[in-house]
């Protein structure tokens, strides 16, 4: 006996059965996002990508420090991703992550564990050999709260206040020539 169920019904279950090992849903119509394994931020928040002049862009996040990625996407006009890119300078307090996926190009930040305060940085997205370049200027705000800096289970040793003979030093004492 086969059963066709529909693809309404694929979906809804495959995203409850998602939530339950967080883990993402593959997409449908396409291949997977090769980083949608990456954990996201419990707190991301992007505002629109805005033109501030031609070739320069801004957009602002807002993302907490958990060890998870807040993203931005961009893409060129004619709907594609850029061909190359860069950061500089890059964030003081976190670490930018750029890839192409599905015609998009995917900028990603992931502020240092438990920091809090701002972080700026500007990515060069070069559109094609000879073309001129396009500049994306993010500035994140990074919220720390609830987010716990785990204590190593072991502490180093103290150090001794006197510094004991060493064995090289004791041999070559007590060794006659």
């Amino acid at each position: 006996m086969r059963v066709r169920l529909s693809s309404a019904i694929l979906v809804t279950a495959g995203a409850l059965l998602a939530g339950c090992v967080n883990k993402p849903m593959p997409q449908a119509g396409g291949p997977a996002n090769p980083f949608g394994y990456l954990k996201r931020s419990a707190v991301c928040q992007v505002g629109p990508v805005r033109s501030a002049s031609p070739g320069q862009m801004t957009a602002t996040m807002t993302v907490r420090s958990d060890d998870g990625n807040c993203g931005v996407l961009v893409q060129q006009s004619g709907e594609r991703a850029y061909a190359s890119f860069g950061v500089s300078p890059a964030p003081e307090h976190g670490k930018a992550f750029i890839y192409n996926y599905n015609n998009h190009t995917y900028v990603t930040y992931t502020p240092n564990t438990a920091y809090a305060g701002q972080d700026r940085f500007t990515v060069t997205l070069i559109r094609g050999a000879g073309l001129p370049r396009d500049y994306l200027a993010v500035t994140a705000t990074v919220d720390a709260t609830g987010v716990v800096v785990p204590v190593p289970a072991v502490t180093a040793p103290a150090p001794s206040a006197k510094p004991a003979a060493t064995s090289a030093r004791r041999r070559k004492a007590t060794t006659k020539h």
